[in-house]
Protein backbone atom coordinates (compact mmCIF):
# COMPACT_ATOMS: atom_id res chain seq x y z
CA UNK A 1 0.00 0.00 0.00
CA UNK A 2 1.10 3.72 -0.97
CA UNK A 3 -0.39 7.10 0.94
CA UNK A 4 0.82 10.46 -0.61
CA UNK A 5 -0.75 12.95 -2.29
CA UNK A 6 -1.99 12.64 -5.89
CA UNK A 7 0.41 14.78 -7.09
CA UNK A 8 3.65 13.21 -5.45
CA UNK A 9 2.20 9.67 -6.75
CA UNK A 10 2.39 10.53 -9.93
CA UNK A 11 6.23 11.82 -9.97
CA UNK A 12 7.33 8.24 -8.25
CA UNK A 13 5.26 6.51 -11.02
CA UNK A 14 7.71 8.52 -13.69
CA UNK A 15 10.48 7.60 -11.62
CA UNK A 16 9.53 3.95 -11.64
CA UNK A 17 8.69 3.39 -14.83
CA UNK A 18 11.92 5.09 -16.01
CA UNK A 19 13.35 2.15 -13.94
CA UNK A 20 11.45 -0.61 -14.71
CA UNK A 21 11.75 0.46 -18.36
CA UNK A 22 8.27 2.32 -19.23
CA UNK A 23 5.40 0.11 -17.24
CA UNK A 24 4.82 0.18 -13.82
CA UNK A 25 1.41 -1.66 -13.30
CA UNK A 26 3.18 -4.88 -12.54
CA UNK A 27 4.65 -3.33 -9.07
CA UNK A 28 3.83 -5.40 -5.74
CA UNK A 29 1.68 -2.22 -5.04
CA UNK A 30 -2.65 -3.35 -4.68
CA UNK A 31 -4.06 -0.05 -2.98
CA UNK A 32 -3.48 3.70 -3.00
CA UNK A 33 -4.70 6.10 -0.56
CA UNK A 34 -4.86 9.71 -1.50
CA UNK A 35 -5.33 13.18 -0.32
CA UNK A 36 -4.12 16.54 1.14
CA UNK A 37 -4.67 18.04 -2.22
CA UNK A 38 -7.66 18.06 -4.53
CA UNK A 39 -7.82 15.23 -7.42
CA UNK A 40 -9.94 14.78 -10.00
CA UNK A 41 -11.69 11.72 -11.06
CA UNK A 42 -9.38 11.54 -14.50
CA UNK A 43 -5.99 11.99 -12.35
CA UNK A 44 -7.40 8.85 -10.22
CA UNK A 45 -8.09 6.76 -13.50
CA UNK A 46 -4.26 7.75 -14.68
CA UNK A 47 -3.08 6.50 -11.09
CA UNK A 48 -5.14 3.54 -10.89
CA UNK A 49 -4.04 2.75 -14.94
CA UNK A 50 -0.71 3.54 -14.57
CA UNK A 51 0.21 1.91 -11.16
CA UNK A 52 -1.99 -0.90 -11.49
CA UNK A 53 -3.74 -0.09 -7.85
CA UNK A 54 -7.12 0.87 -6.59
CA UNK A 55 -6.80 4.40 -5.40
CA UNK A 56 -8.72 5.83 -2.64
CA UNK A 57 -9.50 8.98 -1.39
CA UNK A 58 -9.07 10.11 2.56
CA UNK A 59 -9.71 13.76 3.69
CA UNK A 60 -8.47 15.37 6.74
CA UNK A 61 -7.27 18.39 8.14
CA UNK A 62 -4.91 18.94 10.67
CA UNK A 63 -6.89 22.10 12.63
CA UNK A 64 -9.73 18.85 12.99
CA UNK A 65 -7.46 15.81 13.35
CA UNK A 66 -5.62 15.27 10.15
CA UNK A 67 -6.07 12.50 7.92
CA UNK A 68 -9.06 9.85 8.62
CA UNK A 69 -11.95 12.62 8.77
CA UNK A 70 -13.26 10.53 6.06
CA UNK A 71 -12.27 7.57 4.42
CA UNK A 72 -13.39 5.82 0.74
CA UNK A 73 -14.30 2.16 1.33
CA UNK A 74 -12.48 -0.18 -0.43
CA UNK A 75 -15.83 -2.38 -1.77
CA UNK A 76 -17.60 1.25 -2.93
CA UNK A 77 -14.82 3.59 -4.02
CA UNK A 78 -17.96 6.39 -4.36
CA UNK A 79 -16.40 8.78 -2.08
CA UNK A 80 -15.44 9.43 1.57
CA UNK A 81 -17.34 8.08 4.32
CA UNK A 82 -17.40 11.03 6.99
CA UNK A 83 -16.38 9.39 11.08
CA UNK A 84 -19.81 10.77 12.19
CA UNK A 85 -19.90 9.24 15.81
CA UNK A 86 -17.05 12.07 15.74
CA UNK A 87 -17.37 15.10 13.40
CA UNK A 88 -20.88 16.59 12.22
CA UNK A 89 -20.71 17.56 9.13
CA UNK A 90 -22.35 20.80 7.27
CA UNK A 91 -22.98 22.36 4.07
CA UNK A 92 -23.02 26.20 3.36
CA UNK A 93 -22.78 29.03 0.83
CA UNK A 94 -19.39 29.89 0.55
CA UNK A 95 -20.20 33.43 -0.18
CA UNK A 96 -22.97 34.17 3.35
CA UNK A 97 -22.76 31.22 5.43
CA UNK A 98 -26.07 30.05 4.72
CA UNK A 99 -27.00 26.18 5.04
CA UNK A 100 -27.59 23.80 1.95
CA UNK A 101 -29.20 20.82 2.19
CA UNK A 102 -27.88 17.28 1.42
CA UNK A 103 -26.69 17.03 -2.39
CA UNK A 104 -26.18 21.01 -2.91
CA UNK A 105 -22.41 22.22 -3.81
CA UNK A 106 -21.42 24.42 -0.90
CA UNK A 107 -17.99 25.08 1.78
CA UNK A 108 -17.52 22.16 4.33
CA UNK A 109 -17.80 23.27 8.12
CA UNK A 110 -17.10 20.63 10.59
CA UNK A 111 -18.23 20.44 14.64
CA UNK A 112 -16.00 17.85 16.44
CA UNK A 113 -17.86 15.85 18.91
CA UNK A 114 -15.87 14.17 20.98
CA UNK A 115 -12.35 16.06 20.64
CA UNK A 116 -11.35 17.00 24.22
CA UNK A 117 -8.30 19.18 23.79
CA UNK A 118 -8.96 21.45 20.74
CA UNK A 119 -12.66 21.31 20.08
CA UNK A 120 -14.08 23.27 17.01
CA UNK A 121 -17.72 24.37 16.37
CA UNK A 122 -18.72 25.00 13.01
CA UNK A 123 -15.19 25.18 11.66
CA UNK A 124 -14.84 26.72 8.36
CA UNK A 125 -12.75 24.42 6.01
CA UNK A 126 -12.56 25.93 2.54
CA UNK A 127 -13.07 22.84 0.79
CA UNK A 128 -15.98 22.83 -1.96
CA UNK A 129 -17.71 19.43 -1.91
CA UNK A 130 -21.47 18.76 -1.02
CA UNK A 131 -23.07 15.35 1.71
CA UNK A 132 -24.05 12.20 -0.18
CA UNK A 133 -26.15 9.42 1.38
CA UNK A 134 -24.04 6.67 2.72
CA UNK A 135 -23.66 3.09 0.63
CA UNK A 136 -20.99 0.85 2.24
CA UNK A 137 -21.54 2.48 5.70
CA UNK A 138 -24.14 3.79 7.33
CA UNK A 139 -22.48 7.40 7.50
CA UNK A 140 -23.02 10.00 5.04
CA UNK A 141 -20.54 10.02 2.30
CA UNK A 142 -18.73 14.14 1.16
CA UNK A 143 -17.99 14.05 -2.80
CA UNK A 144 -14.90 14.35 -4.27
CA UNK A 145 -13.32 18.19 -3.25
CA UNK A 146 -13.88 20.43 -6.18
CA UNK A 147 -11.94 23.11 -5.23
CA UNK A 148 -10.94 25.44 -2.08
CA UNK A 149 -13.18 28.40 -1.85
CA UNK A 150 -10.04 30.33 -1.42
CA UNK A 151 -8.74 29.16 -4.76
CA UNK A 152 -10.90 30.29 -7.20
CA UNK A 153 -9.86 32.89 -9.56
CA UNK A 154 -11.59 35.36 -10.88
CA UNK A 155 -10.90 36.38 -14.31
CA UNK A 156 -12.40 38.41 -16.22
CA UNK A 157 -15.38 38.62 -14.18
CA UNK A 158 -15.33 34.45 -14.74
CA UNK A 159 -15.18 32.06 -12.09
CA UNK A 160 -12.56 29.46 -12.58
CA UNK A 161 -11.35 26.52 -10.20
CA UNK A 162 -7.73 24.54 -11.16
CA UNK A 163 -9.34 21.42 -10.93
CA UNK A 164 -12.09 22.26 -13.95
CA UNK A 165 -8.70 23.21 -16.16
CA UNK A 166 -7.20 19.65 -14.83
CA UNK A 167 -10.37 17.99 -15.79
CA UNK A 168 -9.78 18.47 -19.76
CA UNK A 169 -5.32 18.37 -19.43
CA UNK A 170 -5.37 14.93 -18.14
CA UNK A 171 -7.91 14.03 -20.80
CA UNK A 172 -5.20 14.47 -23.94
CA UNK A 173 -3.07 11.56 -24.97
CA UNK A 174 -0.24 13.68 -25.07
CA UNK A 175 -0.39 15.35 -22.28
CA UNK A 176 1.48 14.25 -18.76
CA UNK A 177 -0.69 15.04 -15.81
CA UNK A 178 1.64 18.06 -14.66
CA UNK A 179 0.84 21.63 -15.42
CA UNK A 180 0.95 25.15 -14.21
CA UNK A 181 -1.56 28.34 -14.51
CA UNK A 182 -0.34 31.70 -14.51
CA UNK A 183 -2.61 34.40 -14.07
CA UNK A 184 -1.84 37.95 -15.09
CA UNK A 185 -2.71 41.33 -16.23
CA UNK A 186 -2.04 42.58 -19.52
CA UNK A 187 -3.12 46.35 -19.48
CA UNK A 188 -7.10 46.66 -17.17
CA UNK A 189 -7.57 42.81 -18.38
CA UNK A 190 -6.57 39.77 -16.81
CA UNK A 191 -4.87 37.05 -18.53
CA UNK A 192 -4.40 32.70 -17.87
CA UNK A 193 -1.93 31.07 -19.29
CA UNK A 194 -1.93 27.26 -19.64
CA UNK A 195 1.93 25.27 -19.09
CA UNK A 196 1.33 21.08 -20.09
CA UNK A 197 4.16 18.62 -20.42
CA UNK A 198 4.34 16.35 -23.06
CA UNK A 199 4.14 12.74 -22.20
CA UNK A 200 7.92 11.09 -22.66
CA UNK A 201 6.57 9.13 -25.58
CA UNK A 202 5.17 11.94 -27.14
CA UNK A 203 8.46 13.87 -27.47
CA UNK A 204 8.80 12.66 -31.23
CA UNK A 205 5.18 15.28 -32.33
CA UNK A 206 6.49 17.68 -35.09
CA UNK A 207 5.93 20.66 -34.51
CA UNK A 208 2.64 21.06 -36.35
CA UNK A 209 1.34 18.45 -34.23
CA UNK A 210 2.26 20.42 -30.71
CA UNK A 211 0.50 23.18 -32.58
CA UNK A 212 -2.59 21.28 -33.16
CA UNK A 213 -2.91 19.74 -29.40
CA UNK A 214 -2.47 23.40 -28.07
CA UNK A 215 -5.38 24.62 -30.36
CA UNK A 216 -7.08 21.69 -28.93
CA UNK A 217 -6.47 22.44 -25.21
CA UNK A 218 -7.78 25.84 -25.66
CA UNK A 219 -11.16 24.74 -27.36
CA UNK A 220 -11.89 22.52 -24.80
CA UNK A 221 -10.86 25.35 -21.80
CA UNK A 222 -12.93 27.85 -23.58
CA UNK A 223 -15.58 25.37 -23.69
CA UNK A 224 -15.79 24.35 -20.08
CA UNK A 225 -15.13 27.80 -18.30
CA UNK A 226 -15.89 30.18 -21.15
CA UNK A 227 -12.74 32.16 -21.40
CA UNK A 228 -9.63 32.48 -24.23
CA UNK A 229 -6.24 31.34 -22.87
CA UNK A 230 -2.86 30.89 -23.78
CA UNK A 231 -1.67 27.46 -24.26
CA UNK A 232 2.22 26.54 -24.08
CA UNK A 233 3.61 22.97 -24.30
CA UNK A 234 6.94 22.10 -22.87
CA UNK A 235 8.80 18.91 -23.05
CA UNK A 236 8.56 16.25 -20.18
CA UNK A 237 10.27 17.13 -16.91
CA UNK A 238 10.08 20.69 -17.41
CA UNK A 239 7.24 21.74 -14.65
CA UNK A 240 9.50 21.27 -11.25
CA UNK A 241 8.09 18.47 -8.74
CA UNK A 242 7.11 18.42 -5.60
CA UNK A 243 7.37 16.03 -2.35
CA UNK A 244 4.19 17.74 -0.53
CA UNK A 245 1.28 19.17 -1.94
CA UNK A 246 1.98 20.35 -6.18
CA UNK A 247 2.11 24.18 -6.58
CA UNK A 248 0.50 24.59 -9.44
CA UNK A 249 -1.10 28.08 -9.64
CA UNK A 250 0.78 31.00 -9.86
CA UNK A 251 -1.36 34.37 -9.64
CA UNK A 252 1.12 37.50 -10.14
CA UNK A 253 -1.67 40.18 -10.38
CA UNK A 254 -0.84 41.75 -7.66
CA UNK A 255 2.67 41.95 -7.68
CA UNK A 256 4.08 45.27 -8.08
CA UNK A 257 5.15 46.06 -11.51
CA UNK A 258 3.34 42.74 -13.06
Amino acid sequence: MIMVTPSYCLNLIEELERQLGGDASGCSLRVGVFGAEPWTQAMRKEIERRLGITALDIYGLSEVMGPGVAMECLETTDGPTIWEDHFYPEIVNPHDGTPLADGEHGELLFTTLTKEALPVIRYRTRDLTRLLPGTARTMRRMDRISGRSDDMLIIRGVNVFPSQLEEEIVKFEHISPHYQLEVNRRGHLDSLSVKVELKESSLTLTHEQRCQVCHQLRHRIKSMVGISTDVMIVNCGSIPRSEGKACRVFDLRNIVGA
